[in-house]
């Protein structure tokens, strides 16, 4: 036994530093630790044995050190013993961590929260045979989870219930959450809101405000507006008053709240208002104050950028007749379709007034005199087509007087007076047709009225003359084709300018008996040459946009084919993509003309109105390439690509190409590498007179 005692003592001297790290430890466990230690053996019959319990664990429990190695059921009631049992028995049969929490009343009456966690002990035959048990007191804890609870279920209260729309989104826009009253109002639900982009759902106009707002809220804090506009379910426009709050989390900004409030019933009242005031009860349009205080508007935008404007003042013709033969109902229905189809121009740069009675003002901003010209064509046109009132087709027209800005007025009153004295001229000339404002008349142009005068009269004198320029076959050089242009040799003026006479012609409506007379000429001169053997010659006849509108155009072709014993292929219309802009009274008329047999070529194509659906819908046979690409196709790229982009348009849709103003070799060589048929220009010849295409071409 003193050996033995000896060979302890030895051992202890041997390792004193184990022991008191030993002793160390098992006063940490036992005396330091503020969490509670049990340590359950598992015996037979579900039974649990307490090998250790530290000294917090044992005041915990209320038990003492002599407890250690007695059962659950001899130290504890029947029910602690039941409650315990209970999740013990749960670590066997998962064989997992079980966790579970007690509400317990300690001496001196207050509840305290515990939270305790199982963890079992396996032999070496994976059997648990001890359970630890670790407790710990989590009230503070539990205290403050049920406040962050609490207060999340207030905060979302305060969202969820709330009757605007609350969104929250990131920093860069993308939305997190969306309460049910932006579902609501925006028509769409929350999964069709989150994780979209907040700009996905405001309007165009309203896109560089909200940004604006956006970076004010990242950057400087909260931020209001009353005037923004979002897009919700089929387009829906809303109207709303926004908030936005920042997402502050540890002091950064991570985030923002936007709060909106739906005005647009408010917004909507007030536009009805707004409306009334300003708009004309019968048609709908602009009324007088809106012409005043758009014109004001317009014409300080238009000093200030330097840009002219025009303003056309309408009526109908003989609009009081109508009125009294067919009575007042129908004069409405006549105004109302009227205004429908000024208000049917497919540009957006325009409004529509009407000032009472059958007058109408159009405004045109940022708009030349040449831009102003093809659009009063186009107006014209628009009443080539019958009004239907009680089931009959009617006929009306249009007179149009035009002053333009500055020219003829730098303000609103001076303006209009002006366009209405235009019109008053327009009436005194025989209606039917638009004028511009001519201030200076007198001074300027002393011979303009004397020159009308002689246009008038140009026919029954015989002053006109056809001139014919060649288009050139550039794989063959041959030429079939020619284009016919219009000579004014007038005796008091001498060789009056196209560019002077055709205005003046489409001004005063003359251009209607021009145009006929051009065409009786034109195939009587087809005919004369065909009586000398040239049967393969087909002649191109320009028509003028209020020609190609007149009912009776394909009568007056027929008519003229078959006094002249012509073939319809002889001959060929040509109109301008501004004829096209009304593309069912195009359409209408183009059929009728194809009927007819009649080759329809396309005038200055990719200058104005272009669009590749007339190109598929209308019966097209050849487009004319402007001279504004053909003049800079070798040292401009985009001219050239465009060129060769028409050039394999129309061949691809079967259709001919004729190339304008060709005046040198390397456009030459350009279009015929391009694959381009024809071309016509000064490089090959002139328009010259028909003895001299004889002479030339014919002969030459």
């Amino acid at each position: 036994m003193n050996q033995m005692n000896n060979r302890q003592k030895v051992e202890d001297m041997k390792h004193p530093e184990s022991q008191y790290e030993e002793k160390m430890i098992k006063d940490i466990f036992f005396t330091q630790l503020s969490d509670m230690i049990f340590i359950m053996k598992v015996e037979k019959g579900a039974n649990f044995r307490y090998i250790f319990a530290n000294e917090k664990g044992l005041e915990y429990a209320n038990l003492r050190q002599e407890d250690m190695g007695k059962l659950l059921s001899e130290v504890l009631s029947d029910e602690k013993v039941k409650h315990l049992s209970r999740y013990y028995k749960k670590v066997i049969q998962t064989m997992d961590t079980v966790v579970y929490t007690d509400e317990i009343e300690n001496k001196k009456g207050e509840k305290r929260i515990f939270e305790s966690t199982l963890n079992g002990i396996r032999n070496e035959n994976d059997v648990i045979t001890y359970i630890v048990s670790l407790t710990r007191d989590v009230t503070f804890a539990a205290f403050e989870k049920k406040q962050l609870i609490e207060s999340k279920e207030i905060y979302q209260s305060l969202i969820i219930h709330n009757l605007d729309a609350i969104f929250s989104i990131n920093e860069k826009g993308r939305i997190l959450n969306a309460n049910p009253a932006s579902q609501k109002m925006f028509g769409l639900s929350e999964n069709e809101l989150l994780h979209r982009s907040i700009y996905d759902f405001v309007d165009k106009k309203s896109v560089s405000e909200i940004y604006e707002v956006m970076t004010h809220t990242l950057l400087d804090g909260p931020k209001e507006t009353t005037d923004c506009t979002f897009i919700g379910k089929d387009d829906r426009k809303i109207n709303v008053q926004l908030k936005t709050v920042p997402i502050v989390v540890n002091g950064k900004i991570v985030g923002i709240y936007i709060i909106m409030r739906d005005l647009t019933e408010q917004c909507e009242n007030n536009e009805k208002m707004n409306f009334m005031e300003m708009h004309d009860h019968l048609t709908g349009l602009w009324n007088r104050r809106a012409l005043i205080e758009h014109l004001q508007t317009e014409i300080v935008n238009s000093k200030i950028k330097k840009r002219e404007f025009a303003l056309l003042y309408m009526d109908i013709d003989r609009f009081k007749y109508f009125n009294d033969t067919l009575g007042h109902q129908a004069g409405d229905d006549l105004l109302k379709q009227t205004a429908e189809r000024l208000g049917s121009i497919k540009k957006t740069n325009y409004r529509v007034y009407r000032l009472g009675g059958d007058e109408f003002v159009i405004l045109l901003p940022e708009h030349e005199k040449k831009e102003v010209n093809r659009f009063s064509q186009y107006i014209l046109a628009l009443f080539n087509i019958p009004f239907i009132i009680n089931g009959q087709d009617y006929y009306v027209t249009p007179s149009i007087g035009i002053s333009l800005f500055p020219a003829d007025g730098q303000d609103s009153e001076t303006l209009i007076k002006n366009a209405d004295g235009a019109l008053l001229q327009v009436k005194e000339k025989g209606k039917g047709h638009f004028r511009f404002y001519r201030p200076d008349m007198n001074d300027a142009f002393p011979n303009y009225i004397l020159m009308e005068a002689h246009l008038r009269k140009a026919i029954e004198l015989n002053e006109f003359v056809m001139h014919y320029q060649p288009q050139v076959n550039l794989q063959t050089g041959n030429v079939t084709t020619f284009e016919a242009l219009l000579r004014w040799q007038n005796r008091k003026f001498g060789n009056v300018p196209p560019s002077q006479f055709i205005p003046l012609a489409e001004e005063t409506g003359l251009i209607i008996p021009i145009g006929e007379w051009v065409i009786q000429n034109v195939c009587a001169q087809l005919a004369e040459w065909r009586r000398k053997g040239h049967n393969d010659i087909r002649i191109a006849v320009n028509i003028s946009p209020k020609q190609f509108f007149q009912i009776n155009l394909p009568d007056v072709i027929q008519n003229a084919l078959k006094r002249n014993e012509l073939p319809p292929s002889a001959l060929e219309i040509e109109i301008t993509e501004g004829a096209m802009e009304d593309t069912r009274a195009a359409l209408s008329m183009l059929h009728r003309l194809k009927e007819l047999g009649i080759i329809i070529s396309v005038d200055d194509f990719g200058t104005g109105y272009s669009s590749l659906n007339y190109l598929k819908r209308f019966p097209i046979d050849i487009l004319k390439i402007d001279q504004s690409f053909v003049r800079e196709i070798q040292v401009n790229e985009k001219d050239a690509a465009i060129t060769k982009t028409i050039i394999h348009l129309a061949h691809n849709l079967g259709m001919e190409v004729i190339a304008e103003g060709v005046e040198e070799k390397d456009q030459v060589q350009f279009l015929v590498s391009a694959q381009c048929q024809k071309a016509q220009g000064y490089y090959f010849s002139r328009p010259v007179s028909a003895e001299e295409i004889e002479k030339k071409v014919f002969y030459g």
